[in-house]
């Protein structure tokens, strides 16, 4: 599998290493796509990221976090801090982030972008129909905070979910921080955060 983000050590693309081969043009093959690809998210891939999400969301509270709108504006101000997980080409898996300048989110963090700034707002962790159940989610979500951890400048991640996915998030680290000031359509969250510090890492047998 390889990695695409940013140019950071933990995010550059990695090979097993075999023996080197001279092959000749005539013999590549072209338009090969990697089994496994992690990537920076584009305006390009929001129709991708809005179906995966409707899908995920819609049919379990009938609200998506983002409308596809919202999407086209975070992967067109902030695309750094976003993270797709590509299988031979399609996206199976996706989060995406802003920036935020404040020690809690309120209304406001749902659509703004704030740059330069030492917390991200994790907006959305969505995983395509066919993947789910298989651990996607979770490693997703390492590499993302691995690959935060090697952004000069930011110290926090920030998000709210639902009381039923509170054990999923402190099973990644989050703690939690109480109910949070925002509501949609009646639903109300918890807000978690998750401090970053340190250096990125490699874990062996990741499994992705």
């Amino acid at each position: 599998m390889t990695q695409q983000v940013s140019g950071s050590p933990f995010l550059k693309p990695f090979f097993l290493k075999t023996p080197v081969r001279v092959v000749s043009p005539l013999q590549q093959r072209r338009h090969t796509l990697p089994a496994s690809e992690f990537r920076n998210l584009t305006p390009q891939d929001a129709i991708s990221v809005f179906e995966i999400e409707r899908e995920a969301f819609v049919s379990v509270s009938g609200e998506c976090p983002l409308t596809l709108n919202e999407v086209l504006n975070f992967l067109g101000q902030c695309p750094e801090l976003s993270l797709g997980w590509f299988e031979e080409g399609q996206l199976v898996a996706f989060i995406i982030g802003s920036g935020w300048d404040k020690e809690r989110l309120s209304q406001e963090a749902m659509t703004r972008h704030v740059p330069n700034t030492p917390a991200v707002h994790i907006h959305v962790l969505s995983v395509h129909r066919h993947c789910r159940q298989q651990g996607k989610g979770s490693i997703l979500l390492w590499r993302y905070l691995q690959y935060l951890r090697c952004m000069p400048g930011i110290r926090r991640a920030l998000l709210i979910c639902e009381d039923f996915l509170v054990p999923f998030y402190r099973k990644a680290g989050f703690k939690g921080k109480g109910p949070s000031a925002i509501s949609v359509s009646n639903m109300h969250f918890q807000e978690m955060e998750y401090t970053l510090g340190g250096q990125a890492y490699a874990r062996r047998n990741s499994g992705c």
